[in-house]
């Protein structure tokens, strides 16, 4: 087991000033890579940022492998995210959790909110949906959109569906759902504005949404910390946690790193990765220095 040592990293003030809450003694934080790539930049700062409100507050950090997605992960990927941290000197709670090897709480919960009635199954097709959904006056539950012959043939040929919330019944039994962000305050959901997401995909049996909830909770996460590219995964996460009785962590959604155009750092637009960096003969210490000078982007816009 590694406990929560404090190490050399970006500056804390350079971080905590902009938390409009208070820390928690013993906040146990979590670093969650997908194995889809090399990390960059992006990804060193927050681990980071993980370890250091951790580290703040007393707690531990916890490193989570979320690798359900099959076609995109690789064990290449697997291997370099270890060999970053160690280079990076993070530490992390032992043992690692892999999504992969609890998809059976995922299961488990979908037939719960199955036999609550609070998800249904969606059979079409992305093409399918992109053009039922563009005509006017849908129903706004996408199994309306499928005849019950058309259904029966799919299911019969073993096609699998996807499981989506039903948000109609969702609304009528939820109203005052809130969110607790150490950087940008009370979140209101507004559950008006949210249509009936996907929670399960037919391809893997689980969605990012279900499967992150689950795994925060069975790990004991108290604060989640990540980027703003996933502050507005929010809503449906908070969702999910009401109606599966689970206790909500607070957030910390920071700013994210930029490239010299400006755009956020990106895997899929083949950022500049740790990885090469350190072949390239850069050591911890420039790569440390490189995100203190950007510390501008966690400036509160």
């Amino acid at each position: 087991m590694i406990f929560f040592r404090q190490v050399s990293m970006i500056p804390i003030h350079d971080i905590l000033p902009h938390l409009v809450a208070p820390l928690k003694s013993g906040e146990i934080t979590r670093f969650a890579p997908s194995p889809s790539g090399y990390l960059h930049l992006g990804h060193a700062f927050s681990a980071m940022f993980a370890s250091s409100l951790a580290a703040t507050s007393g707690g531990l950090m916890c490193l989570r492998i979320d690798d359900i997605d099959t076609t995109r992960c690789r064990e290449i990927y697997f291997d370099a995210i270890f060999e970053d941290l160690a280079f990076l000197g993070i530490p992390y709670e032992e043992p690692v959790r892999y999504q992969s090897q609890h998809l059976s709480a995922s299961h488990e919960a979908l037939e719960y909110l199955k036999n609550q009635d609070l998800i249904y199954p969606c059979y079409l097709s992305r093409r399918e949906l992109a053009e039922l959904l563009s005509a006017p006056h849908h129903p706004s539950n996408t199994d309306q959109l499928i005849t019950s012959n058309i259904r029966s043939e799919r299911e019969a040929d073993g096609n699998q569906p996807a499981w989506r919330l039903r948000m109609a019944t969702i609304r009528d039994r939820f109203r005052d759902i809130q969110a607790t962000d150490l950087i940008h305050g009370q979140v209101n959901i507004v559950l008006e504005n949210i249509g009936d997401e996907v929670i399960a995909r037919k391809d893997i049996g689980t969605s990012y949404h279900l499967s992150t909830v689950l795994d925060d909770d069975a790990m004991g996460v108290s604060l989640v910390s990540r980027g703003y590219d996933l502050f507005d995964a929010i809503p449906v996460q908070r969702i999910l946690q009401e109606l599966l009785g689970i206790t909500p962590p607070r957030y910390a959604h920071h700013e994210l790193i930029p490239n010299e155009q400006g755009q956020r750092l990106a895997k899929r637009e083949n950022a500049l990765s740790l990885r090469q960096m350190r072949q390239n003969g850069c050591d911890r210490d420039l790569i440390l220095r490189m995100m203190t000078k950007c510390r501008n982007f966690i400036e509160k816009k």
